[in-house]
């Protein structure tokens, strides 16, 4: 028996150790499997989540070893012996206490100041504007016009021809753009998307900008950033919205902003 216990000892080192070996090597020697960075602001997200999976990981890998080292140091013997016990040690739960609060704490901090500049940050007046409109189970996209203003939108109007209730009697909202699942946005330049939604809580998620943000009834709610890539991207809900969640897809192209006005120019010629 006592042999037995042993070699289960041994072995179960022996996989430990294989497994923080390998876990060590694979994080190291790969790409920790973020999706290209397509944005201004998502290099701080990328880097923030990094240097907590890297702290994380040393606590980890730190506490399973001493309890491998504790568990064979201070073994019975099977003499019937008892375990040396002690009810408290203030200065060891001080430690243990503090150390993880102040990385907690910096973490934080540090996340809450990144996050502060990325999301408060008033975007420039001649920022690229675009409304997203979500609903069960598409994305509503909308450019303003020649005149630059958002024609207005009353509830009441909203059909199948009119998805998001335009007022026909505003003249601004005569020359609106309306698309369905695509949203396209220039090259190196600042975007202000502007998210509602006609029906439940959505979530607008751009996973290579690393832009997510909720679409709620009732209010509107902003997220600036600046495109970096040139291409097409993913435009999906992370809400689970309803039966049909999983097909609320939609894409994202990024060109240079001539490019983009050329489009546009057909796209208000089509109308």
């Amino acid at each position: 028996m006592k042999t037995s216990g042993r070699l289960d000892g041994l072995l179960f080192v022996l996989f430990f150790v294989i497994g923080v070996v390998v876990c060590i090597w694979y994080l190291v020697g790969h790409d920790p499997g973020f999706l290209p960075l397509a944005s201004e602001h998502g290099g701080f997200i990328d880097s923030l989540f990094m240097a907590t999976l890297i702290i994380t990981g040393i606590v980890f890998i730190l506490t399973h070893l001493l309890l491998v080292y504790f568990a064979f140091r201070y073994k019975g013997s099977g003499n019937g012996d008892k375990a040396f016990w002690y009810p408290d040690n203030k200065k060891l739960e001080i430690i243990w206490t503090v150390i993880p609060a102040v990385i907690i704490i910096s973490l934080i901090v540090v996340g809450q100041v990144g996050w502060g500049k990325i999301f408060h940050t008033e975007p420039p007046d001649d920022a690229f504007v675009v409304e997203i409109v979500g609903e069960q189970f598409v994305w509503n996209i909308r450019y303003p016009g020649e005149d630059g203003e958002f024609g207005r939108t009353i509830p009441e109007l909203i059909s199948r021809a009119n998805p998001i209730g335009l007022d026909p009697t505003d003249p601004a909202s005569e020359d609106d753009i309306m698309l369905l699942n695509e949203l396209r946005i220039p090259l190196d330049y600042p975007v202000l998307l502007k998210i509602r939604s006609k029906d439940v809580i959505h979530s607008v998620f751009l996973p290579n900008f690393r832009v997510k943000m909720d679409a709620v009834p009732g209010m509107t709610t902003t997220f600036s950033f600046t495109p970096t890539m040139e291409g097409e991207f993913d435009l999906v809900c992370a809400e689970l919205c309803g039966l049909g969640h999983y097909r609320m897809r939609g894409y994202v192209v990024v060109q240079p902003m001539d490019e983009l006005e050329e489009w546009l120019i057909e796209q208000r010629e089509m109308e």
